[in-house]
């Protein structure tokens, strides 16, 4: 599942709106997912793959390998 390790960000679902003539003509629905990168970490001295998503890692909540 698309899903952040650290944050626990997932698939956010919603509506894409076509909007025609400056008003909302149609709904249909979709989904939003996560920018997920599979990264090497050290966990309690352990090395792990984890997904992560990259606003955790530009925020440095974790230490790549």
């Amino acid at each position: 599942m698309a899903k952040c390790e650290i944050c626990g960000k997932s698939v956010v679902s919603g509506n894409r709106i076509s909007i025609a003539r400056s008003h909302v003509s149609r709904r249909a629905p979709r989904t939003w997912k996560p920018n997920l990168r599979t990264v090497r970490i050290s966990v309690n001295g352990e090395k792990k793959k984890m997904s992560v998503c990259s606003k955790c890692l530009r925020s440095a909540k974790i230490e790549n390998m």
